[in-house]
């Protein structure tokens, strides 16, 4: 069920929970692209701005101007993952070794220290495996790469020994439970946070009118947003096909994919004009604000903060029931829960075009929803957390 947001719930999630803890926090990268490396950002800028020494072990690490934490840098390759995974796994642990500080939490499985909280973003024993592109070398690639993560996944939790694992979502959650269960009662959800302030509607209304203009959207003309990468599992074959059956409506797609692949789709089905790609974009709020509902048939997510970005911005959402979204979207109430069968996706993009007064309304009791799932939350459940791991160590 969607969560309600009062100003007093504001002001105490404004609040430190806490006395000042140290917290080292180790991941393989932290910035501004990339769902996992935003919440890491916001966690880290939450914890320091509330008076705590934190400490980061990462390969990258980009926060804001004068973020006060002590970062060491962990030398290693970004890719190939065969190569990267193990080299980090060795690199990041000697680093971690020689630099922890206080409370150690480790963002999945990635390095062969004891930690005290392991934080799952993704569980790659039920997770699927997509390759980013076609071809059989990008298909091998992936599927060793899901053999290793699977099998590293296996060896830290039990290696780590964590005294507490966070997921993202209930779902995730329900997934760690499953898979190891002699951990189970170590297992606890803290949500992911969104950004209530920068995905808002109506912040960049002129430059979202000049966007539609450079992309040749016309005038009057409704456009649905995509958001992501992994386009096979997110499920951009059925956004576009449901588009091609829906005369209204255009597409924005923004992430990395196999363009070649799917703009030869767009133009089988002759909506090649009302495909727009994006690439890769750090002003994804613009992406919202320009569009008038987002599409996400995906297979598989564990909290998807595309989407509830896209709620924040008071989107008509249409979105896949995975882990996340459930926790999120109640169906015909503040958005439309869809299968990845184009022709449904269609029938619900045909009601929004036919009822703006619809598309509003789910866009209004959507932003209300995300309100409920705000970056001081979610800090203020991870001090909750270090503090009484802290208490149960003295």
């Amino acid at each position: 069920m969607a969560r309600t947001h009062s100003d007093s719930e504001t002001q105490r999630e404004m609040q430190p929970a806490h006395g000042a803890i140290e917290v080292t926090i180790i991941a393989h990268d932290i910035g501004s692209v990339g769902g996992m490396e935003r919440v890491l950002a916001e966690l880290l800028t939450g914890l320091v701005a509330s008076g705590h020494a934190v400490t980061v072990i990462a390969r990258t690490c980009e926060l804001p101007a004068g973020s006060a934490v002590s970062f060491h840098r962990v030398r290693a390759p970004g890719r190939p993952f065969a190569l990267a995974y193990p080299w980090f796994l060795i690199a990041g642990s000697l680093a971690v070794r020689r630099h922890r500080r206080g409370i150690v939490q480790s963002t999945g499985s990635i390095v062969l220290n004891r930690v005290d909280v392991l934080s799952v973003h993704y569980l790659h024993q039920v997770g699927p495996v997509n390759p980013k592109r076609e071809g059989g070398l990008f298909r091998a690639n992936a599927l060793l790469a899901g053999f290793m993560k699977r099998a590293g996944e296996r060896l830290c939790m039990r290696i780590n020994r964590p005294r507490a694992i966070t997921c993202v979502s209930d779902g995730v959650a329900e997934e760690v439970r499953a898979q190891f269960p002699a951990l189970a009662s170590r297992v606890m959800t803290i949500h992911n946070g969104v950004d209530t302030r920068d995905f808002a509607p109506g912040s960049r209304r002129q430059q979202a009118l000049a966007e539609r203009t450079r992309l040749g959207v016309p005038a009057g003309a409704l456009l649905a947003a995509f958001v992501g990468s992994e386009w096979e599992r997110k499920g951009l074959e059925p956004a576009i096909r449901a588009v091609a059956m829906s005369a209204d409506w255009s597409l924005a797609v923004a992430g990395d994919g196999d363009v070649e692949r799917y703009r030869a789709l767009a133009e089988s089905l002759g909506v090649a004009a009302r495909v727009h790609w994006l690439g890769v974009r750090e002003d994804i709020p613009l992406v919202y604000e320009m569009s008038d509902a987002f599409i996400l048939p995906s297979s598989y997510e564990t909290f998807s903060l595309v989407t509830f970005e896209a709620a924040a911005s008071a989107l008509a959402i249409l979105a896949a029931p995975v882990s996340g979204v459930r926790e999120l979207i109640d169906d015909g109430r503040n958005g439309f829960l869809i299968t990845r069968d184009p022709a449904m996706i269609a029938e619900r993009l045909g009601r929004l075009a036919s009822d703006p007064g619809l598309r509003e309304s789910l866009g209004a009791a959507a932003r209300e929803s995300a309100l409920g799932f705000s970056w001081e939350r979610m800090v203020a459940d991870h001090e909750r957390l270090y503090a009484s791991l802290a208490a149960r160590a003295r």
